[in-house]
């Protein structure tokens, strides 16, 4: 199985366009070893032809151009991309669909509630469903992944539950937990049954119960939440009024944050996606990051390519 990280950054990319903290201050100034970062997404391939997006950042255009892997390679018109697998209804996930408009067969994988979301939204029509045909998940249900000619990409996906909540752009503030509902968040468990391979994409985890922990457990390679490196940092910073955990994510030091939880989880290769343009672990000399990686976290680059 083959993995490829189009995007590592959390919403709104890094350097954020209207962000001057000192992260994106670096980034802007080419400082050595500090990234630029297009918004999180993940290409997965069982034979390294036909390949799945997990998520469709609205950076997806520049992140199919800068990888060759899924350039057009068989016809005038033609894309290695089979598939796109959403986890949410988040705009740094969903908006992507938008620039895959160009009557290309691929098949479309989310809960109903996301379906339903996106059905509702009229513009999310320029994706025809005679040639992009909508396909559900099922929490807790292995489904084969397919080819647009329905064969079968040699790639199982599990979709389950994680404790997150509703999109930001369908927050309810009537409602209890602003309306959100189980499955509003997805973690996605990718096994390749030829290659007995497996990992986990969690790109959105605002908790860490310990049924998901055990699940996690044995995994060759696990893709974690790494939105936050505190959950009050943009409190701290000024960049913002939230908590990472109000906006449906675990911060990553504490000692409820990911890697002290996930300290005991036996997992083969751990790596934090989604980053958050205010989070120091993008500083390659920072005190944070020497952090996550004595605790054996590695952190994504857009372009990182891993083989299972």
């Amino acid at each position: 199985m083959k993995i490829i990280i189009l995007g590592s950054a959390a919403g709104g990319g890094f350097p954020q366009w209207n962000c001057a903290c000192r992260m994106c201050a670096a980034a802007r100034a080419g400082t050595p070893g500090v990234l630029p970062r297009t918004q999180s997404s993940v290409a997965v391939s069982a034979d390294g032809i036909h390949w799945f997006l997990l998520n469709a950042s609205p950076d997806v255009g520049q992140q199919l151009a800068q990888t060759p892997a899924l350039h057009p390679a068989g016809g005038v018109r033609h894309s290695p991309v089979a598939g796109v697998v959403l986890t949410n209804a988040d705009v740094d996930h969903i908006a992507g669909l938008l620039s895959l408009r160009e009557r290309h067969a691929f098949s479309l994988y989310a809960t109903a509630r996301v379906h339903q979301v996106l059905a509702a939204n009229p513009i999310f029509a320029v994706l025809n469903p005679e040639v992009v045909a909508r396909r559900p998940l099922v929490l807790e249900e292995e489904a084969e992944l397919m080819l647009p000619g329905g064969e079968p990409a040699g790639l199982i996906v599990t979709a389950v539950a994680v404790p997150g909540k509703v999109a930001l752009w369908l927050e309810d503030a009537a409602r209890a937990d602003f309306g959100s509902v189980a499955g509003d968040s997805i973690g996605l468990r990718i096994a390749d049954p030829a290659g007995g391979s497996t990992f986990w994409y969690l790109p959105g985890c605002a908790a860490m119960p310990a049924g998901l922990a055990a699940r996690l457990d044995g995994a060759d390679l696990l893709l974690f939440d790494g939105t936050t490196w505190r959950d009050d940092e943009m409190l701290r910073g000024g960049t913002g009024a939230k908590t990472g955990r109000r906006m449906g994510h675990m911060s990553m030091a504490g000692e409820d944050g990911s890697i002290a939880v996930l300290a005991g989880v036996n997992v083969a290769r751990r790596i934090f996606i989604h980053i958050n343009n205010t989070n120091p672990v993008l500083l390659p000399r920072s005190a944070e990051r020497v952090a996550a990686a004595a605790a054996g976290w590695e952190i994504a680059w857009d372009g990182m390519e891993i083989d299972l």
